[in-house]
């Protein structure tokens, strides 16, 4: 049984159109790592440098747009917060960088069949 020619251009159209949409977001979640990334080793190479500071050094930490006077203590707990909550958002794109994987793939092998069969 064949499918007409406009069902067919139109399931076409629905395949690729969700291919790109795949694909754009695809790029937009690799960004996103990227840059979380970026973030972790940022924490992690500051945390370095307050740990080699003795250990009643003043540290200052960025509020809006002052600093103010805290403990080293302080800076590494809520450094070790943001590790942490780094981590998770890392563990949650990749979730969905491997379900956007998939379904890019799905897409293109779905166009595949339609094309070999209806071609």
């Amino acid at each position: 049984m064949a499918i007409p020619n406009e069902k067919l251009q139109q399931l076409l159209q629905e395949i690729s159109s969700k291919a790109a949409f795949a694909e754009q977001q695809l790029g937009i979640v690799r960004s996103q790592i990227a840059s979380k990334n970026r973030e972790s080793r940022m924490l992690q190479l500051s945390d370095t440098e307050i740990d080699a500071l003795p250990a009643k050094t003043p540290v200052y930490d960025g509020v809006g747009r002052m600093f103010v006077l805290t403990s080293t203590d302080d800076v590494k707990k809520r450094q070790a917060k943001e590790a942490e909550d780094i981590k998770k958002e890392l563990s949650n794109l990749d979730k969905k960088l491997n379900y956007l994987e998939q379904t890019y793939k799905n897409s293109n092998e779905h166009m595949e069949q339609i094309l070999k069969r209806g071609g």
